[in-house]
């Protein structure tokens, strides 16, 4: 009568199971592992990205594709559909338009036009594009945000 269970691995195993067979069918061991390495390189072109932060250019080229590397992990877990499906949910298409135009822009700063304080700049607003991005996966987050910035900056986001 009463389901005495264990809900929440339920919910993780059917997380992983909807949809996300996709173009190859890894299994679930094989996605989460193939997660954790693309979140591991991401994460280590990141820290080394900071390495070369006085070459502005090889630090946004290392920083931007450790960044992509950081964020296309969970396409794995999910599968890049369903990847995309919440990334363009109308809650967060705006934060995730914005986080795409900083990282091409700091990709043509960087690779096209060579200038370190364009590609710096565009390197501090993928930064805060990303954490805006992050933030809007949070329930009430970026509201909270906003309200901390109009109380301690008197300006609103």
């Amino acid at each position: 009568m009463w389901k005495m269970g264990n809900d929440e691995e339920d919910r993780a195993e059917s997380f992983l199971d909807e949809d996300s067979e996709g173009i190859c069918s890894l299994s679930t061991t094989q996605r989460i592992y193939a997660s954790a390495a693309c979140l591991l390189s991401g994460l280590v072109l990141m820290f080394l990205s900071l390495i070369v932060f006085a070459i502005p250019i090889k630090f946004a080229l290392l920083f931007t594709f450790g960044n992509v590397l950081a964020v296309g992990s969970t396409a794995f877990l999910m599968g890049p559909e369903q990847q995309l499906r919440m990334m363009f949910d109308s809650v967060r298409v705006y934060a995730t338009v914005i986080y795409i135009g900083f990282v091409v822009l700091a990709l043509i700063c960087a690779l096209w036009i060579q200038s370190k304080i364009l590609t710096l700049l565009a390197i501090i607003c993928e930064i805060c594009a990303l954490i805006w991005y992050c933030l809007s996966y949070i329930p009430f987050a970026r509201r909270i945000v906003s309200d901390l910035m109009v109380r301690f900056c008197d300006t609103e986001l």
